[in-house]
């Protein structure tokens, strides 16, 4: 058996097969019951590689069963009959020994590859219907137990058995022309062997050829010892090369992961950026608007010092007229409260006009300065979109129409 592997399917139901092999006595089997497990000279308690306990496997197979309804004749219901299949059994087995294993690190770890294919295999290949995967050392060839429960109500095994499957299509098409009950039998054979077939294909290469395993032995096919070695070399060259391209697909996977992983930093960087861009562009018109309406207030402040001073030369040869005038010292002491009034207003008005002439200047220079620093924002941005672009072909950032400078 060196070199390829076992892989077999049958479904138990209570009343049992022709060896008279019952749901309950398959699954204390498993567990390695004394009544059941005369076949083994030193029984061991399996080991759980995937799933629940036999214990518990059998009382929810027993629970399950005990409220399946079957649907017949009538729209009725009744309970599922002993004869009905109920456990979904898959037993796979090892070219290796578990002498060779125990004894091997390197074969150790070759079946510890194998369980984990047969364990990712049997998840895809019953679904939710698995329920546990168990291992038995106790026995000369290293293999597992593979056990599932029907999911739907009248929990019907068959109906998921490819071999059931297809020997049922053809009992219940038409029979050919001219074809009797015994012709039409051993079509129906012919289909369940040949669906199994394809079945054991199916694992072989989920399982079988990545395990670096070959899908026929030897005495099956008459091969050579030299021919049969040969095959053998070429299913660990497989192996290896499977191996090597799923640690190139990992490696891959890991720099496609960072170069994406950088691309969305630098988009979200430029991202980042041109919003702080914008932002400041915001804020350099805000400042470019105040800058207006402070030059536009020193402009109209600054006409309102001219009238003062306007009204500050009046006020003077007013003065001087009157005092030429005979009631000039009368005229200065009722009007003097009213002109120092008016010479402090045209000093007021003096300093007024200094200082909007000063704050003007400064809000020039300002002016001058911001447009600087917004022509320099607007060089910033367009080499953000320059240098997005070559990342994401559609613009990130809208464009900015320019603003005229001042």
């Amino acid at each position: 058996m060196a070199g390829f592997q076992f892989a077999h399917m049958q479904n138990f139901s209570r009343k049992g097969d022709k060896g008279g092999r019952t749901v309950s006595f398959v699954l204390a089997e498993a567990r390695r019951d004394p009544a059941a497990s005369l076949h083994v000279s030193s029984p061991r308690p399996p080991d759980v590689v995937w799933g629940c306990s036999v214990e518990d496997l059998e009382r929810e197979h027993d629970d399950r069963v005990a409220v399946a309804r079957k649907t017949i004749a009538g729209g009725k219901t009744r309970s599922v009959g002993k004869e009905q299949h109920t456990l979904r059994t898959i037993v796979v087995s090892h070219p290796y020994t578990v002498e060779e294993v125990e004894a091997d690190p390197q074969k150790r770890q070759e079946v510890e590859r194998w369980e984990a294919l047969n364990v990712a295999w049997a998840r895809q290949e019953l679904g939710d219907d698995l329920r546990t995967v168990v291992r038995h050392t106790d026995e000369r060839q290293w293999h597992l137990h593979i056990y599932g429960l029907p999911g739907d109500p009248e929990m019907r095994a068959s109906a998921s058995h490819p071999g059931q499957v297809a020997r049922a299509a053809v009992l219940a098409a038409a029979s050919v022309e001219g074809e009797d009950e015994k012709a039409l039998r051993q079509r129906s054979d012919r289909a369940y062997k040949t669906a199994m077939r394809d079945w054991q294909d199916r694992y072989f290469l989920a399982v079988g050829m990545p395990a670096g395993l070959t899908r026929l032995g030897p005495a099956k096919r008459r091969l050579s010892r030299a021919e049969w070695h040969q095959e053998r070399h070429q299913a660990q060259a497989l192996k290896a090369a499977q191996e090597e391209a799923a640690a190139l697909k990992v490696k891959a996977d890991a720099f496609a992961r960072q170069v994406a992983e950088k691309a969305a930093s630098i988009r979200a960087d430029a991202v980042r950026r041109a919003d702080a861009a914008k932002a400041a562009e915001k804020q350099a018109l805000k400042r470019e608007e105040a800058a207006r309406r402070a030059i536009s207030q020193a402009e109209r402040d600054t006409r309102a010092a001219r009238r003062l001073r306007g009204l500050g030369g009046a006020i003077r040869a007013l003065w001087d007229g009157l005092r030429k005038s005979l009631i000039v010292a009368r005229v200065r002491e009722e009007l003097r409260p009213t002109i120092e009034r008016w010479r402090q207003a045209e000093a007021s008005a003096r300093a007024a006009a200094a200082a909007e002439a000063e704050r003007r200047a400064k809000a020039e220079k300002r002016l001058s300065a911001l447009s600087v620093s917004a022509a320099e924002l607007g060089a910033q941005r367009d080499e953000l979109r320059a240098r997005l672009a070559l990342y994401e072909p559609a613009a990130v950032i809208a464009p900015v129409p320019a603003r005229p400078q001042p």
